[in-house]
């Protein structure tokens, strides 16, 4: 497996340096799944986004969802209670466990989840909170900030 080089993307930004193994563990990832259960991810509006999984079989209590350190886990696993036995001719809806991770941005927040036709919809928010936003930085009239911040510190 090939590793993906992001020095030159460093060269010119700061805070970025988990994207590589962001990168390596989405693509370890894609591989290990096989691509079961299929999914769609949306933008439904401003910052809000929605993930749909085919899900056909399963019930509410046979599904579970769960955020942890960044990471949306949707975990699937066919309960053994009251499970007939069936004579197929032809099984072609799978109903086998199933592990699907999403990493999530910083300050994406799920806010509900919705199982509907075999469809489980997760919705999704980004609120950048008051601190992150844009502000406007005032230009000091009287010289280097540092020679001003220097002095301030040989008097104290």
């Amino acid at each position: 497996m090939n590793t993906i080089d992001l020095t030159p993307l460093y060269r010119s930004s700061i805070g970025f340096d988990r994207l590589g193994a962001l990168l390596d563990t989405a693509l370890r990832a894609e591989q290990a799944s096989a691509g079961y259960p299929p999914y769609n991810i949306e933008v439904v509006g401003d910052n809000r986004y929605g993930i749909t999984l085919a899900v056909a079989g399963f019930d509410r209590d046979e599904l579970d969802i769960q955020v942890e350190k960044g990471v949306l886990t949707v975990r699937g696993k066919k309960s053994e209670d009251g499970k007939e036995e069936r004579k197929y001719l032809y099984q072609g809806i799978a109903t086998r466990a199933f592990e699907r991770k999403f990493n999530l941005a910083d300050h994406v927040e799920v806010t509900g989840a919705e199982l509907t036709n075999g469809l489980l919809t997760i919705s999704l928010v980004k609120e950048i909170p008051e601190a992150m936003k844009p502000r406007t930085i005032a230009i000091n009239q009287s010289g280097n900030v540092l020679e001003h911040q220097a002095g301030k510190d040989k008097a104290a």
